[in-house]
């Protein structure tokens, strides 16, 4: 299981941090991501993070995003900075035990029900 929390509404060029707990696998040894997605679009890939601590970023968030994790605490975050318009969209945790994973959709098995994030320009 996968929950988000930390959406809500921002001025552009405001900060967001979101967080994603979970339960049900084994957390140290899954690879953790974020995606978004917008009315219309597809859902895209954001940030991941792996268990080797490899970490991957879209290009369009590079610079402004951090994605992070707490094995511990079996949570993931993503810290979100200097926030656009188009950085408007539902965002979802998702997760791939075992899985050395990027940004694709399809190697994520895990998915939280989302949170919606809305910048305003």
């Amino acid at each position: 299981q996968l929950v988000e929390l930390g959406g809500g509404s921002v001025q552009a060029g405001g900060s967001l941090n979101l967080s994603c707990t979970t339960s049900g696998f084994v957390y140290g040894a899954a690879s953790m991501a974020w995606f978004r997605q917008s009315p219309g679009k597809e859902r895209e890939g954001v940030a991941s993070s792996r268990p080797s601590g490899i970490t991957a970023y879209a290009e369009s968030v590079k610079g402004r995003f951090t994605i992070s994790r707490e094995d511990d605490k079996k949570t993931l975050y993503l810290q979100m900075d200097s926030l656009k318009p188009e950085d408007t969209a539902i965002y979802y945790c998702a997760a791939a035990p075992w899985v050395e994973a990027g940004l694709a959709r399809s190697e994520y098995t895990y998915w939280g029900q989302g949170t919606q994030v809305t910048v305003s320009s």
